[in-house]
């Protein structure tokens, strides 16, 4: 099993500040990732929550009519305890990665990566496509989902305020080169499939689907500045900082939601925005893999 990530074992080390800070989806998002993933409706469906951290995303599929059996793989100890600690009905926590999901063969209905933390960014790996195929039930699907958080977007993304605006320009100060969907590289490794050169040639044998289905919800929350900062705080590349580079950071950041053109509401909360993005695959029957699975 390949070892977690230094940049993820020490940016999620709070297990439960994370838990408590990070947000959940919007309903009409899971809703529609889950038909778009053919599970809506399907009693009983067994479905894996791949890298599921604290269980923001395995807590919804919990609550749902159908009845999931859900498999929640995660590779952090402290995240996989906050999560074992709700005792979500229907839920089994195992230790696991990407490329080890610890589940047998052709098992499952769907896998989805949707933990807050935007899971599929960190292992978008061709190992990992593998072994994603390989517990898929033929024809099974695969999902992804992420929050954004305009602060946290890809530079392409024109945020809609300027306090926004400037912590995100803070965040990508603070940009260690750890993939993150901001990076806008998580795609490559779908698009690899139908990539050849006169060695390798790869177009025959596709895993998964193409072109990927996509959408995305914009949301709005609003929040007072603290619940905004500990928000931000809990972003990895944010929650490694310590003494004097974090106290810079938190007084910058306090700084822009104070400036005079940062709206607010009577209670004195900010708009905070982003979107909900979300992306979707089926596996390709009967398609070889590498290994020989």
């Amino acid at each position: 099993m390949s070892p977690l990530s230094s940049a993820a074992n020490r940016g999620f080390a709070n297990a439960s500040s994370y838990d408590t800070h990070r947000p959940s989806y919007p309903p009409e998002a899971v809703d529609d990732l889950s038909a778009k993933l053919q599970v809506k409706d399907l009693k009983q469906a067994r479905i894996v929550d791949l890298a599921a951290g604290t269980g923001k995303f395995s807590e919804l599929l919990a609550a749902r009519d159908e009845g999931y059996e859900i498999i929640a793989v995660e590779p952090h100890e402290e995240m996989r305890r906050e999560l074992e600690a709700k005792g979500l009905r229907g839920v089994r926590v195992v230790d696991g990665n990407a490329e080890n999901v610890g589940v047998e063969g052709q098992s499952v209905d769907a896998v989805v990566a949707a933990q807050v933390g935007q899971a599929f960014h960190w292992f978008a790996t061709d190992e990992a496509l593998e072994e994603i195929y390989r517990v898929l039930i033929p024809g099974g699907n695969f999902g992804m989902i992420w929050n954004v958080e305009d602060y946290n977007a890809p530079q392409s993304w024109q945020p809609r305020t300027t306090w926004e605006a400037t912590l995100k320009e803070i965040m990508w100060s603070y940009d260690d080169d750890h993939p993150r969907f901001r990076h806008e590289k998580w795609r490559r490794v779908f698009d690899k499939q139908l990539s050849s050169t006169p060695f390798t040639i790869q177009a025959a044998d596709p895993l998964f689907s193409l072109p990927l289905g996509e959408d995305s919800v914009e949301f709005t929350c609003w929040m007072r500045p603290e619940a905004i900062w500990n928000r931000y705080r809990s972003l990895s590349q944010i929650a490694v900082l310590e003494g004097e580079e974090l106290a810079s950071v938190k007084e910058k950041v306090f700084a822009a939601m104070g400036a005079p053109d940062a709206e607010k509401n009577r209670d004195g909360e900010l708009p905070l925005h982003g979107r909900t993005v979300y992306a979707w695959t089926s596996s390709v029957p009967g398609a070889p893999l590498k290994n020989g699975g």
